[in-house]
């Protein structure tokens, strides 16, 4: 026999989970945090905001056609993609700030993962009962009985899904008018393929995958190590306390009976009683399970609770442990509290600093100057005019320069163009200088570029902006 036959698969069949009902301080706190964060993604497309009549009135909207993301009152275009950027990196500093202080909270109470696996339990419970009904049922043949309570399940669970992909979609166009689109069949195909394609990810993950996604799927159970210390708040079991196992009415026994209690209620099906692993994702539910076990044996609470490694040390020289706010306030987390408070601030003065109109000029370099028959030299630049207004805009434009410069556009006798609201026109200007008017012997001459939007009855205030540039002059 081969020694790969000897140690037997590669990789273990998965063995079902059916964590039993549980209510508590903890298991209340998650069906708020379920409920609130649930609410926000399925009513936030549903949500008005007036921006004026040329505007989308979606408050929350991801415009990919006109290439803008609409957030109430702001508005982000293609070029500033770095307020998305900076709002990730603050996403990614609040996960190591909250890591830090209090380990995998994301985990357990509020990342996707966890909020529809969540549902989707409730939802079998609903169907096929308790932990109990549950087992039994699965160990039980595939009679009539099995199959109506399985397919009515699924049913559930397929409707929870479509409604997850269906939500979704709503935050790429106006909602109301793409929820008669749906149902009349005359939406885009790519909103139908979406939300076909979510609804069969969140039924397999929350439905039959569910731990797996966190163990084997999810790369921050490997990450999370790096931002956890002896400081760090998380879940764990005192067995200084409850061992030995057994009944209580054997001398010498600690607290815990070994009623596995935190071991039924555990989404993740792990024995927190085996120390810190990679699978918990600190949900707390084991905590109210082990108190409430605690209550009917007449055992203080907290044999499973938040401590952290230098309260274990203390605990077990029979010193109390230290304050939570002296885990919470530590210098980690004030650094990275500094760190994420000053990437906001900065978006945030960025963001009131932002002019409504934008421009850029691009020399045309072949060739990179014309001399006309009377001696003068033209460049040519090309002008790409983004006006951000929610009304049309008239740019004009002017120029300063050590050399003497005629401005003309193409296509126009004026000094000024019509840039329609929340659009981008693309226009070519010609700039002239005569040849006396150039620097002796300088083949470059700066010019700085001012583009105005003009102030008038409807413009209560103009806005102006300037671009630097060069102008390619003389060969000799």
């Amino acid at each position: 026999m081969s020694s790969t036959e000897e140690e037997g698969p590669l990789y273990a069949a998965r063995e079902p989970i059916f964590p039993r009902r549980i209510s508590g301080r903890f298991r209340t706190l998650k069906w708020w945090i379920m409920g609130f964060t649930l609410g926000i993604y399925y009513v936030t497309p549903w949500i008005r905001w007036d921006r004026g009549p040329n505007l989308p009135d979606q408050a929350v909207l991801i415009d990919m056609s006109g290439r803008r993301f609409f957030f109430f009152m702001i508005e982000i275009w293609p070029q500033e993609f770095y307020f998305v950027a900076g709002l990730l990196i603050m996403a990614g500093l609040g996960l190591f700030l909250f890591t830090s202080a209090l380990g995998r909270v994301w985990c357990g109470y509020a990342c996707p993962q966890t909020v529809w696996t969540d549902l989707y339990i409730l939802a079998e419970r609903w169907v096929e009962g308790d932990r109990n009904a549950r087992v039994r049922l699965q160990r039980q043949a595939w009679d009539f009985e099995k199959w109506r309570k399985r397919l009515v399940k699924w049913a559930a669970w397929l409707l929870i899904g479509l409604t997850t992909g269906g939500a979704w979609v709503f935050y790429f166009t106006d909602a109301p008018q793409l929820f008669v689109d749906l149902f009349a069949g005359t939406a885009a195909p790519i909103a139908y393929i979406t939300i076909a394609i979510l609804t069969g990810t969140t039924f397999v993950f929350g439905g039959f995958a569910r731990e797996q996604i966190c163990i084997y799927a999810c790369p921050w159970p490997r990450i999370q190590s790096a931002m956890m210390d002896e400081d760090t708040l998380t879940i764990g079991y005192r067995n200084w306390r409850g061992e030995p196992r057994g009944k209580q009415d054997v001398e010498g026994n600690g607290d815990c009976i070994d009623c596995s209690a935190c071991v039924t209620v555990c989404p993740m099906g792990i024995d927190i009683r085996d120390g810190q692993q990679m699978a918990c994702i600190t949900c707390g539910l084991c905590i109210d399970a082990c108190d409430g076990i605690m209550d009917k044996v007449g055992k203080p609470q907290g044999l499973i609770g938040y401590f952290a490694l230098t309260d274990e040390t203390r605990e077990r020289a029979g010193e109390p442990p230290k304050p939570v706010w002296a885990h919470v306030f530590r210098p980690r987390t004030i650094l990275y509290t500094a760190l994420w408070s000053a990437i906001g601030i900065l978006l945030i003065v960025a963001l009131f600093m932002r002019q409504n109109i934008d421009v850029s000029v691009t020399p045309v370099r072949s060739p990179t100057h014309v001399v006309l028959a009377d001696g003068a030299i033209r460049n040519t630049y090309d002008l790409r005019l983004r006006n951000k207004h929610g009304e049309d805009r008239w740019f004009s434009f002017s120029a300063n320069s050590p050399a003497t410069l005629i401005l003309t556009l193409e296509g126009t006798d004026e000094l000024r163009v019509l840039v329609k609201a929340n659009e981008t026109r693309e226009q070519r200007l010609y700039i002239t200088a005569a040849r006396d008017s150039l620097a002796a012997n300088q083949a470059r001459t700066p010019v700085r570029l001012w583009i105005s939007d003009e102030e008038g009855i409807e413009v209560p205030r103009a806005e102006r902006v300037n671009k630097d540039t060069i102008f390619n002059g003389k060969d000799d």
